[in-house]
């Protein structure tokens, strides 16, 4: 039995999140810039369609040579919102088998259980989101509980992925920041961010 069941709900409402903003993107906003270098907003969906693509095989045991390069290129294909969430959906469901945060992961960079492979990609698909909000010119406010659960596991993994240059250095923000404002500085983020800045 998982010690960590509570990942799982918050990784299938992260995914929840993510997939009622890419409902929201206008039809002529997929061009458009993200606060995330070089990625336009079809880009970073892709790059975030692409993760819940990979959950299924690795939670399967498989290893990233194993899956090669099936997984790469544009996987978001006419309907980027339908493949989002087929993606997304199946990840989710893939994470709540029994036993599934149990398993051991081959990533990259190093073997992990389960619980920590849904942390790592539920805390990317909650900024993701603030960044696909940004760039697609909707209202950017976060599912508050989703930035208290990412911010509690950030602040034991921030100093880990920053040396290994997962992120930008810090934002400064304001003393009296919100939450959100907070967490998103702590991952490079300007929560100001506007395209032409």
């Amino acid at each position: 039995m998982s010690a960590e069941p509570e990942v799982v709900s918050l990784y299938a409402r992260a995914v929840d999140a993510f997939l009622a903003a890419v409902d929201r993107v206008p039809d002529g906003a997929w061009e458009a810039p993200t606060p995330c270098t070089d990625w336009d907003v079809r880009t970073l969906v892709n790059h975030v369609v692409g993760e819940d693509r990979w959950v299924v095989p690795l939670l399967e045991g498989r290893t990233i040579a194993e899956v090669g390069d099936a997984l790469d290129g544009d996987l978001l294909g006419a309907a980027p919102p339908e493949s989002a969430a087929t993606a997304g959906k199946a990840a989710s469901a893939a994470f709540a088998e029994p036993g599934a945060t149990d398993r051991t992961v081959h990533l990259s960079f190093g073997d992990f259980s389960g619980a920590d492979y849904a942390w790592q990609v539920l805390v990317d698909h909650v900024v993701h989101t603030w960044d696909l909000l940004a760039g697609a010119g909707a209202d950017r406010a976060l599912d508050p509980e989703l930035v208290t659960a990412t911010a509690g596991w950030w602040a034991g993994m921030e100093d880990v992925y920053r040396g290994a240059g997962a992120v930008a250095a810090r934002v400064e923000v304001p003393d009296g920041a919100s939450e959100q404002d907070r967490l998103l500085g702590s991952f490079g983020r300007d929560p100001g961010w506007t395209p032409g800045g």
